[in-house]
This record gives structure tokens, C-alpha cells and sequence, in this order.
């Protein structure tokens, strides 16, 4: 019983730590994301690109890219603080009054990222799980018109 007690004390205590320091410079605990990406679709791919700031947030940029190659830019992304927390926030083209809207980042573990907002209508949630040097997947969820719904976005480093 001591075993297990101390186990779980354990864990919590690497958990918490994680959340610490993410809170404290979270250019360095998601310095994963750093780079470009990209997700081959059917008659399309997504291209999402990270660049870190000055002010230690990380900013990036989604775009969609047809099959002649033409772009456009369809959200505008940063993972920064704000007071002593830290969000993952999103600018939607024709979304939210051109208003960017903020996901709080709730929990760390095992590589997996998620940001909430209970308050927006889709998704309530957003979540990043580093997958190594070179895979990235993605996912935004929660509940629209009562269902819940997810969408995946698995992400190879350009």
C-alpha cells in the first residue's frame, strides 16, 4: 500500500512540475511546435508554421494549400502568457467578429497539451501531443448542437 501511495505521490509531483514550468516560459515547453508542418489532405494540405517571438510567446500561422500551390491563410496562432497563465490563442478568418479567441492550458502528461475554453462554441478544447522530432498530432473537440465532435490533425515536420 506504501508502494502505490508513494507511486501516485510521485506522479503528481511530475505532473505538477511540468505545469510549473510550462507556466513559467512556455516558448521553451513548446518548443516542439517550432517549425513548419504539414498535413497532406485529399485535394489539399494544411501548412502550420511556428516561429518563436520576442516576448517568448510562440506565433504561427495555418494555411491551406491547394493543389497549384496557391495559400491562404485561414487562422493566425500563439501560445503565450497571460498574467500567470498560460493560452493557446487563435484568430479565425471570418470567425468571431475578426476577435481572437484564448484556450487556457489546463493539463500536461505524457507529451499531450490540452487548452480549454468552456465558454466558446466549438471547440471547447484544443490539444497538441508531441509525437517526436517529426510527427505532431492535433486534435480540436467538444460538444456542437449537443454531439460531441473531433477533428485530428496529424501534422509531418516540411
Amino acid at each position: 500500500m506504501k508502494k502505490i501511495y508513494l507511486c501516485a505521490l510521485i506522479l503528481f509531483f511530475v505532473g505538477l512540475y511540468s505545469h510549473v514550468k510550462a507556466q513559467k516560459d512556455p516558448s521553451k515547453t513548446f518548443e516542439f511546435v517550432l517549425g513548419s508542418w504539414e498535413m497532406q489532405m485529399s485535394k489539399s494540405k494544411i501548412v502550420e508554421q511556428w516561429r518563436r517571438g520576442t516576448d517568448k510567446a510562440l506565433r504561427g500561422e495555418s494555411y491551406r494549400v491547394n493543389p497549384k500551390g496557391d495559400s491562404v491563410l485561414t487562422e493566425t496562432l500563439q501560445i503565450r502568457k497571460i498574467g500567470n497563465e498560460v493560452f493557446y490563442c487563435s484568430m479565425v478568418a471570418d470567425q468571431n467578429d475578426g476577435k481572437e479567441v484564448c484556450f487556457k492550458l489546463i493539463s500536461i502528461k505524457d507529451q499531450i497539451y490540452i487548452f480549454e475554453n468552456v465558454a466558446h462554441d466549438f471547440p471547447q478544447r484544443i490539444v497538441y501531443q508531441n509525437l517526436g522530432k517529426n510527427e505532431m498530432l492535433a486534435w480540436i473537440e467538444g460538444e456542437l448542437n449537443g454531439k460531441s465532435r473531433k477533428s485530428e490533425f496529424r501534422y509531418k515536420r516540411q
